[in-house]
């Protein structure tokens, strides 16, 4: 009889430990698919955040979500908006932000997004390609008829559209030598251009100021520039 009661209680444990193992097995696949659906929810939420926000939609900012963990890989044209990215990714749920975005100066002309701040009155949206502008000069004077690409940048007449003048200063900055490892941010409101960031040298500062004051339409410059390594 103790025989036999020493084997049941030999195969209970047994069972009962089989049990906890199963149960411990079956917890922590549960665990880990919630933690793989909390990372999939947060990288979308994170990834709709940046894509939805009005300077940073337009580059090609890339989110990835590990164990609470946001990484954030692409490109973007300013320090500013690597920041900006960032700050956005920081959200409950998430216990560190590994920012692995890339600045530089020439995103706008390579196609992964722009260095100006679009504000025009038509909430023209710059294009990859940038704008292209044509113009007609007529004999009867100084109607010149503009032709509209699709960031919205139009010149009627004798009047410039800020769309324009700021893609145009933007181009112009990124051909410029003395402007290289330059970071201008450029702003225009009713033909009066404001210049943000920073510039390698004096020369460079006095450059910027010099094109956008002999940039056609310009009205007057507000120069904002700061001479500070990149």
């Amino acid at each position: 009889m103790r025989a036999l009661t020493g084997s049941v209680v030999c195969a209970t444990v047994l069972l009962v430990g089989g049990m906890v193992s199963s149960t411990a097995r079956l917890e922590a696949a549960t665990q880990q698919t919630m933690s793989s659906t909390s990372d999939k929810t947060l990288d979308s939420r994170i990834e709709s955040k940046i894509h939805g926000d009005a300077t940073l939609k337009k580059y090609h900012i890339d989110v990835s979500v590990d164990g609470g963990v946001a990484t954030l890989t692409g490109t973007v044209a300013t320090e500013a908006d690597r920041a900006k990215a960032a700050n956005l990714a920081q959200m409950s749920g998430i216990s560190r932000v590994d920012n692995k975005i890339m600045v530089d100066l020439n995103a706008a002309t390579t196609g992964t997004a722009g260095t100006v701040k679009e504000k025009t009155k038509e909430g023209a949206e710059k294009t990859k390609n940038g704008a292209e502008k044509a113009y007609d000069k007529t004999k009867d004077g100084a109607k010149v008829v503009g032709e509209k690409t699709k960031d919205g940048a139009v010149k009627v007449g004798d009047e410039v559209t800020d769309a324009y003048l700021i893609s145009k200063l933007n181009a112009d900055f990124v051909n410029e030598d003395t402007l290289k490892g330059s970071s201008i941010n450029v702003d225009s409101d009713n033909q009066v251009v404001t210049l943000k960031g920073t510039v390698m040298s004096e020369a460079g500062r006095a450059r910027a100021v010099a094109i956008a004051k002999g940039t056609k339409g310009v009205k007057r410059v507000i120069n904002n520039l700061i001479v500070a390594p990149k």
